[in-house]
């Protein structure tokens, strides 16, 4: 089902000659790298960082879901403004906000400094993460794309692939502090490489301006939901406030979709919504990436305060499940130019739930390291296939918009997950059943889960025509 838009694409965005493409990828993938490198690399290091700013880690944990909270809030108009602004001149300034956050996160005398510039370390990767793909999918022709986008994501995800480690190893020699200032040259070489070979391009068909009054309601709607999701610390005893608060946010949301509805120069085209397969793709990444990140966290306190590994050890551990991850980019544009995506991710899920039930199974550790290539494999390219899906159901010209949509669902859902996951771990673990099991009990729930709907998804994709490779491209 999925078909390649036939839309003319305008002048302006006309893709570079043969030999520049090798410089937009470098550009793109090295502001995903930088990114990927962040977030894998500080997860390991977050019962360090807790011991020196004096929290507990439970509490350190919106150092990773307050940025990736912010970072789905804003995903939205990042790739919307790139569309209406200049995909180039948004995806320029997303690295130079990401780079500056970096810095001052760095240096922060406190947990609420750091939280708080994580916050803006966020905006400024909504801003990039999604034109990154635009400007990949503008710039190549649309026989390339899908492998394009898989390279993008597969050059990327060599950040996946070393961050744990690379997060354990300078953490333990160095400091937390260095694995955010080493944000900082890497975003500068990327700003010389997308003025170097990147070429400016925008959505022609609309206006130079962008829906304020459905942007402050989606921010204020997710920012709401996710504060009160982490006050409820103990949802058996919520109190009234907290439950006014996320019912306010609820709210928002559902003016926000109200406000998209009537406005002329919508932030959600919601006629992406009645693409099926584009739904499919969606909800698809959404499953795989939720269960990758809270897994992900859940490992890292299971591996640190449970199996008493330092964090360096945990990097190397985890090492076996980031390096599938990485291969998962490659392949997911391989593979989705050979067979149906959403079908695709469907049978990836479940090949990830299999994993991801063996480590919360309290295997040892032998049982465990085989799991995790296993897990990380088959949510990889969950994940990496929502991107390739999503630009190959969308006209080119709303490369930046869609992509935004699909990564602000993705991304922001698992965001609220870690979230949960956290408190859920904690209130299980006060309830007398020690933080072993919490973390067991809650990794064999989420594969039981993932698998569920894995299965589902993969019924309801089994429902449409089969299409041969030919068809779909």
């Amino acid at each position: 089902m999925f078909l390649h838009s036939r839309h003319t694409r305008p002048a302006a965005t006309a893709p570079p000659q043969g030999e520049r493409l090798g410089i937009v990828l470098a550009a793109a993938a090295l502001s995903m790298f930088v990114i990927n490198l962040d977030f894998f690399a500080l997860n390991l290091s977050l019962p360090v960082m807790a011991d020196e700013l004096d929290v507990s880690t439970t509490e350190m944990q919106w150092v990773i879901s307050g940025y990736m909270l912010s970072l789905a809030a804003f995903l939205i108009p990042g790739g919307r403004l790139g569309d209406i602004l200049g995909r180039r001149r948004m995806l320029i300034v997303g690295i130079a906000i990401f780079g500056g956050a970096s810095a001052v996160c760095g240096a922060a005398p406190s947990a609420e400094v750091l939280i708080g510039f994580r916050i803006v370390q966020g905006v400024g990767a909504a801003i990039l993460f999604p034109l990154c793909i635009a400007v990949v999918t503008n710039a190549f022709p649309e026989e390339r794309r899908k492998r394009a986008i898989g390279n993008l994501y597969g050059l990327a995800a060599v950040a996946t692939a070393v961050g744990p480690f690379f997060g354990g190893f300078v953490t333990d020699a160095f400091g937390w502090r260095w694995i955010l200032w080493i944000n900082v040259p890497i975003a500068a070489a990327a700003i010389v490489l997308a003025l170097v070979g990147v070429r400016e391009s925008r959505d022609d068909s609309v206006p130079r301006q962008i829906d304020v009054r459905g942007l402050v309601a989606v921010v204020a709607g997710i920012a709401a939901v996710t504060y009160a999701v982490d006050r409820a610390a103990d949802w058996s005893v919520v109190s009234p406030d907290t439950l006014a608060l996320l019912v306010a946010g609820l709210a928002l949301l559902v003016v926000f979709v109200a406000i998209e509805r009537r406005v002329r120069w919508p932030l959600i085209d919601l006629s992406l919504f009645r693409n099926r397969p584009y739904v499919a793709v969606t909800l698809s990444g959404t499953v795989a990436n939720i269960s990758f990140v809270v897994a992900t966290f859940g490992s890292t306190l299971y591996l640190q305060q449970v199996e008493g590994y330092s964090a360096a050890e945990s990097g190397l551990i985890f090492l076996a499940a980031s390096a599938t991850v990485a291969l998962a980019g490659p392949l997911s544009g391989y593979l989705g130019e050979r067979f149906d995506i959403p079908r695709l991710m469907a049978a990836g899920i479940v090949v990830g739930a299999l994993g991801l039930g063996v480590m919360g199974s309290g295997a040892p550790l032998g049982l465990y390291l085989a799991a995790l290539p296993v897990f990380g494999l088959g949510y990889g390219l969950g994940w990496s296939l929502s991107s390739v899906g999503t630009q190959t159901v969308v006209p080119t010209e709303q490369a930046g918009a869609a992509s935004g949509v699909t990564l602000a669902i993705v991304i922001g859902v698992a965001g609220l997950s870690v979230a949960l996951a956290a408190n859920l771990i904690q209130s299980i673990a006060a309830g007398g059943t020690g933080e072993r099991a919490a973390i067991e009990d809650v990794l064999t729930v989420l594969a039981a889960a993932s698998a569920a709907c894995g299965i589902g998804l993969g019924a309801l994709s089994l429902r449409r025509s089969p299409k041969s490779a030919a068809e779909t491209t």
